[in-house]
């Protein structure tokens, strides 16, 4: 059986959003609501998170399970080059998951590539981009 993980996802892959993630194939399994402390960028019509800081607030999103197929697929929509110069980390991180922590894929945006963007001032990137 092969090796399933969870991921954390925050942005356009959010049920509802651009890459909704219950579109691709094969299919998640949804979890639950999580969050992490972070801060959310606005890089364009997609968001970016880096964890922790002064600034940081509650971030939240959604927590799927997901086999190594859909990570590779995860890995593309992010755009994961190695290196320094990739646009997204994946990182392994707890997540608070309705009261329980889960150790989670993450995609944590390269900070050099948010020093000239907007903050959002709270963690919902939904609720920012219907606004």
């Amino acid at each position: 059986m092969p090796e399933t993980r969870y991921v954390f996802v925050y942005g356009t892959l959010r049920r509802g959003g651009r890459n909704d993630i219950n579109r691709l194939a094969p299919a998640p399994r949804y979890v639950g609501m999580g969050e992490v402390k972070g801060v959310l960028y606005h890089l364009d019509w997609y968001p970016g998170l880096t964890l922790g800081g002064e600034e940081a607030v509650t971030v939240v999103g959604e927590v799927y399970e997901i086999g190594p197929a859909l990570e590779a697929v995860l890995d593309d929509i992010e755009g994961m080059v190695a290196g320094a110069d990739s646009e997204y980390f994946k990182r392994e991180v707890p997540i608070q998951v309705e009261g329980r922590s889960l150790q989670c894929l993450l995609y944590e945006v390269n900070p050099q590539r948010v020093r000239d963007k907007q903050r959002i001032g709270h963690g919902d990137w939904i609720l920012f981009h219907l606004a």
